[in-house]
């Protein structure tokens, strides 16, 4: 996955209100207000004064130009932008990243399911078997090399678990894959401690036939490419 156009470079001042972030940016000093698209904690990447990377629209509609992108933390690029996840997955199914995840026909995106839920993308072979999938953005690192999800409370990732098994208790095939957005984790697990409860969802799908896998990223200021394996140790 390819900017649109080169990144604006800058300083964090602070992240708010969960999609807000000001920045002063390095060209002119001047400080904007970027929409961050990311409802988690984003525990470790929001660090008064770390360097990041806006993208800018073109867009007269928007009321805030610019999006939070990328920060620099722990020595790496690491992606925050958690709009970009389902995209970078679906490039790496269809260029067979994924090997538990190949031989399908097509894919489709944001299709119906559940209890008025949507999958995030829908797998099918050539023998109208499906597969469905739901992706998560993985960014947190409390332990050197090791990704952690979810950085905070989140009921909708217990629920989305539970609608993944009831799929496989249909007799289709269900995955959950960990979209890890930094270049320095080799191994990824459940943040148990923030959030217990999505961890006993996760073992309870998984007891029930529902796969998990997890892929890494390399984070350049102008792309971000899903390439990495990254092991499951749950």
């Amino acid at each position: 996955m390819k900017f649109s156009a080169p990144l604006v470079s800058g300083r964090l001042v602070k992240r708010y209100k969960r999609f807000l972030a000001d920045v002063i940016l390095d060209d002119d000093g001047g400080e904007v207000t970027a929409h961050c698209a990311n409802p988690g904690s984003m525990l470790g990447l929001k660090e008064p004064g770390s360097k990041v990377w806006l993208s800018l629209s073109d867009n007269p509609k928007r009321k805030l130009k610019f999006s939070w992108e990328v920060i620099e933390a722990d020595g790496a690029l690491v992606g925050i932008n958690t709009s970009h996840p389902n995209k970078l997955v679906e490039e790496a199914l269809e260029d067979g990243r994924i090997d538990a995840l190949t031989g399908f026909k097509t894919l489709r995106r944001e299709v119906k399911y559940g209890k008025k839920s949507r999958i995030d993308l829908l797998l099918e072979a050539e023998d109208g078997s499906k597969t469905y999938v739901e992706v998560k953005n993985v960014h947190l690192m409390r332990k050197p090399g090791l990704a952690e999800f979810p950085d905070s409370v989140t009921a909708r990732g217990a629920k989305h678990l539970a609608e993944l098994a009831d799929m496989v208790a249909e007799g289709h095939k269900a995955a959950m894959v960990f979209l890890v957005q930094r270049p320095d984790c080799d191994r990824l697990n459940l943040a148990a401690d923030i959030d217990p409860t999505y961890a006993a969802a996760f073992e309870a799908a998984s007891n029930a036939g529902v796969e998990a896998y997890a892929i890494g990223c390399d984070v350049c200021l102008d792309g971000i490419d899903a390439v990495k394996p990254v092991k499951i140790e749950i």
